[in-house]
């Protein structure tokens, strides 16, 4: 189910540690987050420890590889989650700029959306995307997301204060059905 010809979702790993530990520290992922300080790796591994039960942690990060060579090149995550509104936040990461732009977002955000509702029946998917972040907009509302709300100049990025899209999805949507 957390599969498809194209990359695989999966649970993270204790050898995820370095991995994430570079991907946690990089201020240009800072950037599209609320963190603005670096993570230690001991707290990396209490984290991929801690990881798991989304009803209990109510987040869930799952690792996206590709599934030619199995290397593993972002994060999918679900957060915010609330089972008694059914709702929750996704966000979704392409660490190497040589892996953007080759459909591995699309096909993680679509494996990801479908556990979501049908898996853990969730009714409602939300994101935050920066008005500058075309590429992620643009796969959003390939998946079905739609515009929302947009919150005014939001975000302090190096070349000015930048708008930031609310977008949601929600179960039963005609575009989600044709996935």
């Amino acid at each position: 189910m957390l599969e498809n010809d194209t990359v695989k979702l999966r649970a993270l790993e204790p050898d995820d540690v370095n991995l994430l530990y570079l991907w946690e520290n990089d201020p240009d992922v800072w950037l599209v987050g609320e963190r603005v300080e670096p993570y230690s790796k001991f707290d990396i591994e209490r984290y991929i420890l801690s990881e798991g039960d989304i009803f209990a942690n109510r987040q869930l990060r799952l690792m996206i590889e590709r599934k030619h060579d199995g290397v593993a090149i972002g994060a999918v995550d679900l957060f915010d989650f609330n089972p008694l509104h059914r709702r929750a936040g996704i966000g979704l990461l392409i660490y190497q700029p040589e892996n953007r732009g080759r459909g591995y977002a699309g096909e993680a955000l679509k494996i990801i959306v479908n556990y979501a509702f049908s898996l853990l029946n969730i009714h409602v998917l939300y994101c935050n995307v920066s008005a500058n972040n075309i590429s992620s907009l643009h796969c959003m509302k390939k998946a079905g997301f739609t515009e929302c709300g947009v919150k005014k100049e939001w975000n302090i990025t190096p070349s000015g204060r930048v708008d930031e899209i609310m977008l949601q999805l929600i179960c039963g949507n005609e575009k989600m059905q044709k996935m």
